[in-house]
C-alpha cells in the first residue's frame, strides 16, 4: 500500500468568506468581556439578594431554576447584539475610530442590562415574595 502525503487543508481552522478579519476581531474583543458582563449582572442578583434577604428566601425553590436559566441565557442572546453593531461598524469608514472607542457599546450594553434586571427583579418578581 502507497503512502499519501498528508497535507493539511488550506482554510481549515480558520474564517471563511468576506467576514474573516472583522468576525475574527470581533471575537477576539468580544468574547473575554462576556465574562465581566455575566459577573456584573451577577453581582446585582446577589445585591438583591443579600440586600432583601428575608423577602426572597420562598422565591428560591428547586422550580425557579428553569425560570432564571432562562433569563441568564436570555441576557447572553441580548449580549450577541453587539456583534451586529461591531461588524457594521468594522465594515465602515470609522472602523480605525470605532475599534478604539467600541468599550462604549460594551458600557452602554452593561448599563441597558442592569437596568432591566433591576426592573424585572423589582416589578416581577419583589412584588409576588412580599
Amino acid at each position: 500500500m502507497e503512502d499519501l502525503p498528508l497535507t493539511p487543508l488550506p482554510r481549515f481552522g480558520r474564517p471563511l468568506g468576506p467576514f474573516q478579519g472583522p468576525f475574527a476581531d470581533a471575537l477576539r474583543y468580544w468574547e473575554p468581556r462576556r465574562l465581566i458582563y455575566n459577573l456584573v449582572l451577577t453581582a446585582v442578583v446577589v445585591a438583591w439578594l443579600l440586600g432583601t434577604w428575608p423577602h426572597f428566601r420562598p422565591a428560591l425553590t428547586w422550580s425557579s431554576l428553569p425560570p432564571m436559566a432562562v433569563l441568564a441565557l436570555f441576557a447572553n442572546v441580548c449580549y450577541c447584539a453587539a456583534y451586529i453593531l461591531d461588524l457594521a461598524m468594522q465594515h465602515s469608514s470609522l472602523s480605525a475610530v470605532w475599534r478604539r472607542r467600541r468599550w462604549i457599546l460594551l458600557l452602554v450594553g452593561m448599563l441597558i442590562a442592569i437596568v432591566l434586571e433591576n426592573y424585572w427583579i423589582a416589578d416581577e418578581i419583589y412584588p409576588d415574595v412580599c
